[in-house]
């Protein structure tokens, strides 16, 4: 059976000035392959969508994206499902409006691999599940990207996240905050890990001042712990 992703919205308004797309993680599961709008990984991401939305204050259009497939399929990975997302996201609200993407996890990884793409002028990456060469020969001019990651994290290697933000900030603006406690499902300080993402998104995209921790990686400190 052919699977497809879906985009479900958070906030839609008329005329936005920016675009957000939240990308969920989830491993593989032997025999269901389909992602479910219940599964923990999907779930986690509401809050993150609905706090971006309320804190846009009307002027952010908030969608979450539903893969087509569980997990990292190498026939089809989520990256592909992002392009068309993007597509379907430019075609409704038009191609000028900037576009920040938020991932947690391999949702994480899809943002960071898509950060080169048309429109897009931020990226939030929640413990991303990445490999330390996953940004060689990616170019992320003129885009600003935030890491966040969990000290804790047993399942996402913070030393591989790092190795990732290394190569990106060659060529683009990157911000990488670790989170005493954090772990991989974001429980644990789980308002930190909401707030970081949600005050980066409104400040790159609407340009609003950030204050705390956001207010220092956009100032230009790489590298911050709290």
């Amino acid at each position: 059976m052919l699977l497809r992703p879906r985009l479900i919205q958070s906030a839609a308004p008329q005329d936005p000035a920016g675009l957000v797309l939240v990308l969920h993680g989830g491993a593989a599961r032997r025999g269901e392959a389909a992602v479910s709008p219940t599964q923990l990984s999907v779930v986690r991401m509401i809050p993150i969508a609905a706090r971006v939305a309320r804190e846009g204050d009307g002027r952010l259009a908030v969608f979450r994206l539903l893969n087509s497939y569980r997990g990292w399929d190498t026939q089809h990975t989520p990256v592909q499902d992002v392009q068309w997302a993007l597509g379907e996201l430019r075609e409704r609200f038009g191609a000028q409006v900037p576009i920040c993407l938020i991932g947690h996890s391999l949702g994480g990884r899809a943002a960071l691999l898509s950060a080169g793409a048309d429109g897009v002028r931020s990226v939030v990456a929640l413990a991303p599940w990445v490999y330390p060469n996953d940004a060689l020969g990616l170019d992320v001019t003129g885009r600003r990207i935030l890491f966040v990651h969990g000290a804790r994290d047993r399942v996402a290697k913070p030393s591989s996240s790092a190795a990732v933000a290394a190569t990106m900030a060659k060529s683009g603006e990157v911000g990488y905050v670790t989170i005493n406690g954090g772990k991989h499902a974001m429980l644990r300080h789980g308002s930190e890990f909401e707030r970081l993402a949600t005050d980066f998104t409104t400040a790159t995209l609407l340009g609003t001042t950030a204050g705390g921790t956001v207010g220092r990686v956009l100032a230009g400190e790489t590298g911050i712990r709290i």
